[in-house]
């Protein structure tokens, strides 16, 4: 019997402690230099995309890439507040949840949501890495759900929108 090949970077000849693998999730949900089982984190997802198809929305009233990259941002801002005790709006755009585009949406404006949704990741994961195991348990302040739970979610969250992503390049080609 051969032994299974790894796709994850965690080694599975003894337990990952519990926060090296909440940052492995995060990670494959999300850094394009990891390959995942699933299909396409969400940095793969936008890879390739450019303005004028992140702007594109597959159906009047619907979501357009550009904007669920803002929302992941948000969302990632938003764990990153509850681990760390931040303030309520310190988010670098005006609101929640889901955002305008800036109009005209060009390049450099693609650019700054990619770039907004990086530090985000960044602020999260570096979040994260400091926790401690004891705090995976806390409710944080503005939460119904564990740090752990909420972390696990914030992995699922960016495998989710990575998926819609892929859908919307296809039915926007």
């Amino acid at each position: 019997m051969r032994p299974r090949r790894e796709t994850a970077s965690v080694k599975h000849t003894a337990p990952p402690a519990p926060i090296a693998l909440l940052l492995d999730a995060l990670d494959g949900a999300y850094n394009e230099r990891r390959k995942a089982w699933h299909g396409p984190n969400l940095q793969q997802a936008i890879g390739r995309v450019n303005a004028a198809q992140a702007a594109r929305a597959p159906a009047p009233g619907r979501r357009c890439i550009a904007e669920l990259v803002l929302h992941a941002a948000y969302w990632k801002y938003a764990a990153w507040r509850r681990l760390t005790g931040a303030d309520r709006g310190s988010f670098a755009l005006k609101g929640s949840n889901w955002f305008p585009l800036p109009r005209p949406f060009g390049e450099d404006q693609w650019r700054s949501c990619k770039a907004l949704l990086d530090e985000q990741h960044r602020a999260l994961r570096s979040a994260v890495e400091r926790l401690g195991v004891a705090r995976l348990s806390e409710v944080p302040k503005g939460a119904k759900v564990t740090n752990a739970v909420l972390l696990t979610g914030m992995a699922m969250h960016d495998v989710y929108h990575a998926g819609q992503i892929q859908l919307i390049k296809q039915l926007t080609q």
